[in-house]
């Protein structure tokens, strides 16, 4: 199998565009499919890109061909066959959920939704004095944390229904400030305004 000659310096618009992060990995998908990874010259499969991700090793995907930024892409496949191999994470019902939320007024608010949401599951970091956290404090940060988003990502969903119910751009006040008391005012200005 004989690999592909390596290339100085960027080829690609994308490539070009990260050029100047050396941080970051070019994998390049050739016509036949096959990936290649430029860092560690060598051809490697959707366990190894999974492999980058857990490793938290930035990288971009480009189709050779093309000259198109995939990655996007060639993370779904690793998402369907990390679907298929094992006890699966998604449901039926939940994968049908999501293709429904695509093209409607609801969908950046999902696609961030669920961005944050599995943010809430990452491990905590410790403390930049290297002793590990006391667990009770963790927690209620964590608790904090995830209350501050639910409190957005409310004031998201807000913004969106009351601007398609109503016709305004955008509204002003309770939901603004992103407290329970404003919170539960949204919610009042929005049945108010479902009413007219």
């Amino acid at each position: 199998m004989s690999e592909p000659s390596i290339e100085h310096g960027p080829e690609t618009p994308v490539e070009r565009r990260i050029a100047g992060n050396s941080d970051t990995r070019v994998i390049k998908k050739y016509p036949n499919r096959r990936l290649y990874d430029t860092v560690e010259s060598r051809y490697i499969t959707l366990a190894d890109i999974r492999r980058l991700v857990t490793e938290k090793i930035e990288f971009v995907v480009i189709d050779k061909k093309s000259e198109e930024d995939i990655t996007r892409s060639i993370l779904l496949q690793v998402i369907s066959e990390q679907e298929h191999a094992g006890e699966p994470m998604m449901s039926q019902d939940f994968l049908s959920q999501v293709i429904r939320s695509y093209g409607g007024a609801m969908q950046s608010f999902v696609g961030n939704y669920l961005e944050q949401s599995l943010k809430m599951f990452q491990p905590p970091r410790e403390p930049a004095n290297g002793s590990a956290a006391d667990p009770f404090t963790a927690m209620a940060n964590i608790a904090r944390q995830n209350y501050e988003r639910w409190l957005t990502m409310q004031g998201e969903f807000l913004r969106a229904v009351t601007s398609g119910a109503t016709g305004a751009t955008r509204p002003r006040g309770p939901m603004e400030a992103g407290t329970p008391e404003n919170a539960s005012a949204a919610n009042e200005s929005v049945v108010e305004g479902a009413k007219r």
